[in-house]
């Protein structure tokens, strides 16, 4: 896969680092996800649309993995960030301990690309949650493909 030159946002993380982060979301990440990251963590795609829900959506970047400091300004892009800013617009049930919806891409117009465990938590697929129709405890959500390596092969320029 191709980013654009200067996207990929450093340090790349490990899989101590991404342990920490699934402990802390209580999910397990699907291991092509956790190497796609480990290599491109933030990076900006040259291929970067797909088709869901009669809809062409641009990806405006990947959200990225880091440790937060509160001290770079790309931890705007850091998952958990966008994760803590999104709330309640991104859970199902407010009793459930864990993630349900984890967003891992930024979307032209604010809509982001999820990995959705609400179904299987195993198993996550991949959605588009759209921000416009969401509300506290009802996120809206489009199924991109089953698989976080199937939505990498749906996209072109």
């Amino acid at each position: 896969m191709e980013f654009k030159d200067g996207s990929i946002i450093y340090p790349l993380p490990d899989d101590t680092l991404l342990f920490e982060k699934e402990s802390k979301w209580r999910i397990k990440l699907p291991d092509s996800y956790k190497e796609f990251i480990k290599k491109y963590n933030g990076g900006i795609p040259i291929k970067d649309s797909f088709k869901c829900n009669n809809h062409m959506y641009a990806i405006d970047r990947f959200l990225c993995t880091l440790q937060v400091t509160g001290e770079r300004e790309d931890e705007y892009y850091d998952i958990g960030v966008v994760r803590t800013q999104l709330e309640e617009r991104i859970v199902f049930d407010e009793d459930l301990v864990g993630t349900e919806l984890l967003p891992i891409a930024v979307l032209f117009a604010g809509d982001f690309v999820c990995l959705d465990y609400s179904k299987n938590g195993e198993e996550p697929t991949v959605c588009v949650w759209n921000h416009e129709e969401s509300s506290d405890l009802n996120p809206v959500t489009y199924m991109i493909n089953s698989s976080f390596e199937g939505f990498l092969n749906m996209l072109t320029e």
